[in-house]
């Protein structure tokens, strides 16, 4: 199956979850690491949750700032 991202995000996205499915499968064969494959999980499952956002949002929805937000989405002060 090919992917092809729509967008820096998206590619940025899918290779940092394809990094952890590869620690994910070293790790399975070591011992005693279940914890830490549950915490890899873990991040994988919120990656895929922005990507989801992403997806779902399209342009309105941007990763590249530290205050990642919908662009249509008003935040009131204070």
């Amino acid at each position: 199956m090919t992917v092809e991202p729509g967008s820096t995000d998206c590619r940025l996205l899918i290779d940092a979850k394809r990094s952890l499915e590869d620690v994910l499968k070293t790790l399975a064969d070591l011992p005693h690491t279940d914890h830490i494959r549950q915490q890899l999980l873990a991040v994988h499952n919120q990656l895929e949750g922005m990507h989801d956002l992403k997806r779902a949002g399209g342009a309105g929805v941007s990763f590249r700032s530290s205050s990642w937000c919908s662009k249509t989405t008003d935040v009131l002060a204070g």
